[in-house]
């Protein structure tokens, strides 16, 4: 399950009281939903320079660090956030130091920060469309902070970004970068979105399971990849009609069914 702990698009953040987190932490025990994952607020910027903007987002992010412990959340997905008017060297310093600083004092064992991967828009200077910048970040934050950092795999974010999910081929060489340069070891959740635009379109735009330019049998490779089938998978397509949410939910299962029957057959 995916939540925001507050508002994810205001700076002021929720006050969280008491019984209403024994009654979350009840409720969610009941109906057995883990991992439980938090995503942070939108307005974040943990790339931005020094000023309003980046204190604002420092103190947001450490009320966000708060808030999912306090909730025993298991994730936090993270943007790293927009280097605007800067170098990416210098947006990659400002992310691991806006992550030391909201961070510091607060202690974060239970909680495991995930960075996720972005599609490179708002100009071009979205930190995370390319692995290597992920990596990075998850190497600096280990070395420098005592926060335990993994990563967020969004695919409608990955198609944007050129990495091909669509082909056979294509999957089968986005998987082994995958692999290489983050480790699937490291990869802790999926976030599981179809793009309403073409590969390496750098647009964010999520689409119903089936309905973009990923399709059925791209995610059924994805569902179905020895090393991510078991990995929680997320939901953050469009709602526009009543029950789409859930048919999306069933056509991914209907997907691992049908790999399942005709694995079964030809063995």
């Amino acid at each position: 399950m995916q939540i925001f702990s507050s508002s994810p698009r205001q700076w002021k953040g929720s006050t969280l009281s008491l019984p209403d987190v024994a009654r979350f932490r009840q409720e969610r025990d009941k109906h057995d939903l883990a991992p439980l994952v938090i995503h942070d607020n939108y307005l974040i910027n943990l790339a931005a320079r020094e000023g309003n903007v980046r204190d604002l987002s420092i103190a947001a992010f450490r009320e966000e660090l708060q808030r999912a412990i306090v909730l025993e959340a298991d994730f936090l997905v993270a943007h790293p956030g927009n280097y605007k008017d800067q170098t990416l060297e210098q947006g990659l310093l400002n992310i691991i130091q806006a992550l030391a600083n909201a961070s510091d004092g607060i202690d974060t064992k239970s909680l495991t920060v995930l960075l996720e991967n972005t599609v490179g828009a708002g100009g071009g200077v979205q930190v995370g469309g390319k692995f290597e910048e992920l990596k990075i970040l998850r190497d600096f934050a280990i070395e420098h902070t005592e926060l335990k950092v993994g990563f967020c795999i969004d695919t409608c974010h990955l198609h944007a970004s050129g990495y091909d999910l669509a082909t056979e081929a294509g999957a089968k060489q986005t998987f082994a970068e995958l692999d290489r340069v983050l480790g699937f070891e490291n990869i802790h959740v999926i976030h599981a979105n179809d793009s309403k635009t073409p590969l390496g379109s750098h647009m964010d735009r999520h689409c119903n399971i089936g309905k973009g330019y990923i399709g059925e049998q791209g995610f059924r490779r994805i569902l179905t990849h020895p090393k991510l089938r078991h990995k929680p998978f997320l939901l953050e397509t469009p709602v526009d009609e009543p029950g789409d949410d859930r048919r999306d939910i069933e056509i991914l299962k209907s997907l691992c069914r049908k790999s399942r029957t005709t694995t079964t057959k030809s063995s």
